[in-house]
């Protein structure tokens, strides 16, 4: 085995098991301590924590909400495993108020918060004294970059304030002491105490339906988790929140007012859910939910356990951008299940979910959708190799070395997910598909509830699937493709039969051809294909006609919005600045933000102007995730006060 159980050499014997039960499945043994990787490639350079000496093995959070102030208050109990002779624990935290630390016993322990930095916040440090529980009593910062708290006219409702977070890669050390590395695996629980009416959901089973009555109009609502988590997975959301279910396992929470509108449009979740299970095993979460949040989340989805935070902005109407969902609940096996050890890695998790994605969707929903799917991701695949400076930068390897000095979100690109699937795939068509199913499905089970590396992976993959076919594997050439820039030449490249009408329908049309000879009912796939492949020298004519045909700067379906204002904007198109500025001002989702506000600081005096007027009016609704990418793109320095 490429990794150890923690410190080894001063803890003895094997993991403690607890019994589990996954809705439709026997119970198995879940770990109660996941052990930690002690190989040179498994240090987790992000992170102050010293896991080998002592480390977090569950943490218990009682939180009060505090939507005047912006602040959660309240405690972090850690329990901690120690090596033989460690005198202390360093945690991670960022800019969090510490209050006071004690044992489990409420005596005082000896503690010190170390300088600050702007990637990592700043270590605290705690002497244990011989105790194996720590108890911090803490407040986090009203500009916690992990959470967004929004005011009730940035919501569906307009009635109630809101609150939700987001951990990855390194955030939630700023509303939560302790080790915040992915490697650092932690079961937990949590008690949020919020004012009437709103309600408080999180990523674990939640065990007081409609919360518990408190004095002061406020209620609580308790947590947990069993199994051993990557910290960044610990998520909360607080609001005026709704349920519907939609299987026996599966539901949405969101703002009443979104509610029947996100239960329509994923209706198919039991599916997705029983399509994956067909793939790769039994889903071990028990229930899989989906929380619609505001339009200012971040990303398109967060794989937050059992309960998957989603942007509004997949809502089409036509179910058209359901493929999130299926990314997201494949998470549960690849990130959540098997996790990768340190953000160098992170294509472990993205690479992995990305090509299992794209075969739920095949499952689901046949080749034709899958292959599109697949073929637009080949060419975002290859504009990512160009924007990271070419097939020659290490930017463009799935295996990383992000220095300590960098926040490891700068890592996080396309190339991650596009590569990552294009590696798997092209291993998956050497060996057969029934094969490597078989593999992948192994993997996923030895794995479980543990960290991974690049060379773990590596090891792993040649031991069973190359164990009697190396020369395959040297064929494939594994190396080349984890540690090597570029897209190496024997990348599979799943090619859509519906592209090549469209790209003559754009190449047509690009030439002087008629707008009624553009065609008109296509699915959104297509529709973006055929925007991609339009030249960025058009003429505003032309473009006038294709807007006045197909209403693309007032499209409700987000991607095929965001593929027209790439377009109109690289051509500076005069009238796609107001289109650009609604969607700019109503949705923070950073797939969309971060690229327009790029593409019209690239376009002279006349783009960067605009950029800067929409982001003056856009940023204060935007999470600190799209707010910290988009600040370097337009140059934002905080007004004077």
């Amino acid at each position: 085995m490429i990794f150890r159980f923690f410190a080894a050499m001063a803890l003895a014997g094997t993991l403690s098991a607890c019994s589990g039960s996954v809705a439709g499945d026997k119970a198995e043994a879940q770990p109660k301590v996941a052990p930690v990787l002690t190989t040179p490639e498994a240090k987790d350079v992000h992170s102050y924590a010293r896991p080998t000496e002592a480390r977090v093995t569950h943490v218990s959070l009682d939180l009060a909400a505090d939507f005047t102030a912006h602040v959660l208050r309240g405690t972090a109990k850690l329990d901690i495993q120690a090596a033989k002779g460690a005198q202390e624990i360093v945690l991670d935290t960022n800019d969090l108020k510490i209050a006071s630390v004690t044992d489990g016993r409420g005596q005082a322990l000896p503690w010190k918060l170390g300088d600050a930095d702007r990637v990592h916040g700043a270590p605290l440090t705690v002497g244990l004294d011989g105790t194996n529980q720590v108890e911090i009593t803490y407040a986090t910062s009203p500009d916690a970059p992990a959470l967004q708290w929004l005011s009730p006219e940035q919501t569906a409702g307009k009635k109630y304030p809101y609150l939700f977070s987001q951990g990855e890669p390194i955030l939630n050390r700023s509303w939560i002491p302790t080790q915040d590395s992915p490697g650092v695996r932690q079961t937990w629980d949590a008690t949020i105490t919020v004012p009437e009416p709103l309600t408080a959901v999180m990523s674990a089973e939640m065990t007081t339906p409609g919360g518990k009555q408190m004095t002061g109009e406020r209620r609580a609502f308790h947590f947990v988790m069993d199994k051993p988590v990557a910290p960044y997975l610990i998520a909360l959301a607080i609001g005026d929140l709704k349920f519907k279910a939609t299987g026996p396992r599966t539901g949405i929470w969101t703002e009443p007012a979104m509610l029947d509108k996100a239960a329509y449009e994923f209706a198919d979740l039991e599916k997705f859910v029983d399509a994956a299970e067909d793939l790769y095993g039994p889903y071990r979460w028990g229930r899989y939910d989906l929380l619609v949040l505001p339009p200012s989340f971040p990303f398109g989805g967060m794989e937050n356990p059992r309960l998957t935070f989603a942007t509004p902005t997949a809502i089409a109407g036509d179910r058209s951008l359901v493929s999130l969902v299926a990314h997201e609940l494949a998470h549960s096996w690849s990130g959540n299940l098997v996790t990768n050890a340190t953000w160098n890695d992170f294509w472990l998790n993205e690479g992995f979910t990305s090509y299992f994605e794209n075969r739920i969707m095949e499952k689901l929903y046949g080749k034709r959708r899958a292959a599109m799917e697949a073929d637009l991701a080949w060419t975002d695949m290859m504009n990512a190799v160009k924007k990271e400076g070419g097939p020659t930068s290490p930017m463009t390897r799935l295996h990383l070395d992000i220095p300590a000095s960098e926040d490891p979100d700068d890592g996080m690109t396309s190339i991650a997910y596009d590569k990552g699937a294009t590696f798997l795939r092209t291993i998956e068509q050497a060996v057969g598909r029934k094969r490597f199913d078989a593999y992948l499905r192994g993997y996923f089970d030895r794995y479980a509830f543990q960290p991974q590396t690049t060379a773990g992976f590596l090891k792993d993959i040649r031991s069973h699937l190359f164990k009697d076919d190396p020369a395959l594997a040297k064929k494939i050439g594994l190396d080349q493709w984890a540690y090597r820039p570029g897209i190496p030449k024997n990348a599979v490249h799943v090619k859509s039969d519906a592209f090549p009408a469209m790209d003559m329908a754009a190449k047509e049309y690009a030439a002087g051809g008629l707008v009624s000879s553009v065609p008109g009912d296509v699915s959104t796939q297509e529709r973006v294909r055929f925007l991609d492949q339009l030249p960025r020298k058009l003429s505003e004519e032309r473009l006038a006609k294709l807007d006045d045909r197909f209403h693309f700067s007032n499209s409700g379906n987000s991607e095929i919005r965001f593929a027209w204002l790439m377009l109109a904007l690289d051509n500076r198109y005069p009238p796609a600045a107001d289109s650009a500025e609604e969607f700019l001002t109503s949705q923070g989702r950073r797939k969309f933000v971060a690229p327009l506000f790029r593409v019209m600081m690239n376009e002279g005096d006349w783009g960067q102007a605009l950029a800067r007027r929409i982001y003056a009016e856009a940023r204060p609704g935007y999470h600190s995730v799209t707010s910290g990418t988009v600040d370097q793109i337009v140059g934002w320095t905080p007004p004077e006060s």
